[in-house]
């Protein structure tokens, strides 16, 4: 091919990309005072918020009883600067996406929502000791605590979900799904920022584990791996589009075990105590301390 046709192609190739009907839904127009969220800032808050939840463990691994109250303040500091900024992005991000007008005020929303959730970070540690201890009591190869903050997916995706359930609650917008989605990435556990769970949760292995969004989990409940709390349908309106906002995942109350690869699906409840086993799809209520098996065929 020539160079002047390779050119012409080239060119051509720039306006279909560019022009306004190939964009629509997909382009997210950048304007000076309000970038959007920035993943590797996103990826330091988180790493600022184990080391202040995990110190030791995370962060500056020669902190120690004299020096732990500089180095959380240190990372208190530069998490409310940054967190401050990001959730100022999410914020001018929403506006924009939703047409909700001036943003003038955005900056001092930002930095009292950064404040607030801040502010929750010794309940965040509370709830998270419980889930280190859950895991640990559930596993008999784990030797120590410290063995379970440091290598076991379930502490890394959970730190990220309760993080970003904080936020959520606080209505801070996009933030918290994209930090839940970082930790999809690098645990393979997949936990919608939105789903309500209590203290003492565990996940064994974790890879493949799927938490809805409207999911309902209570406390001192344990899955394994490849578990999917799932939607069963989804009710469109008139115009053929999904209903949004509407309760369509499971509830699974106090003390329920889920193992391998189950499927429970739709807005079901699963009992007080049940039990549920591996492979089986569930669509319907599974009663108090129940034990759901598959059946064995000759």
């Amino acid at each position: 091919m020539s160079l002047p046709n390779f050119t012409h192609l080239l060119a051509q190739t720039v306006t279909e990309l560019s022009d306004d009907s190939s964009l629509k839904g997909l382009f997210h127009e950048h304007q000076d005072e309000a970038p959007p969220p920035s993943g590797k800032v996103l990826h330091e808050i988180i790493e600022l918020c184990r080391a202040i939840l995990f110190p030791g463990f995370y962060g500056k691994s020669a902190v120690n009883h004299h020096t732990i109250t500089y180095h959380i303040g240190v990372s208190i500091e530069r998490l409310y600067i940054l967190l401050s900024e990001q959730i100022r992005a999410g914020l001018c991000f929403d506006a924009q996406n939703n047409k909700n007008g001036s943003n003038d005020s955005t900056k001092e929303n930002a930095a009292a929502l950064a404040q607030q959730f801040i502010n929750r970070l010794p309940a965040l540690r509370r709830i998270l000791a419980t889930d280190v201890e859950a895991a640990y009591n559930g596993d008999p190869a784990a030797e120590s605590y410290g063995e379970i903050i440091s290598c076991y997916p379930i502490i890394k995706a959970l730190s990220n979900y309760r993080i970003a359930h904080e936020l959520l609650t606080l209505g801070v917008p996009l933030i918290p799904r994209i930090i839940t989605e970082m930790a999809h990435s690098e645990t393979g556990i997949d936990i919608h920022p939105a789903a309500r769970i209590g203290h003492h949760f565990t996940i064994d292995h974790g890879t493949g584990v799927v938490i809805g969004a409207t999911c309902i989990i209570g406390n001192h409940v344990k899955l394994y791996q490849g578990v999917t709390l799932g939607a069963k349908s989804f009710p469109l309106d008139e115009n053929g589009h999904p209903i949004k906002g509407i309760a369509r995942h499971p509830i699974l109350e106090d003390d329920v075990i889920v193992y391998s690869n189950a499927t429970i699906l739709g807005r079901i409840t699963i009992g007080r105590g049940a039990t549920v086993g591996g492979n089986i799809w569930v669509t319907e209520d599974v009663p108090a301390g129940a034990r759901l098996i598959q059946k064995k065929y000759k």
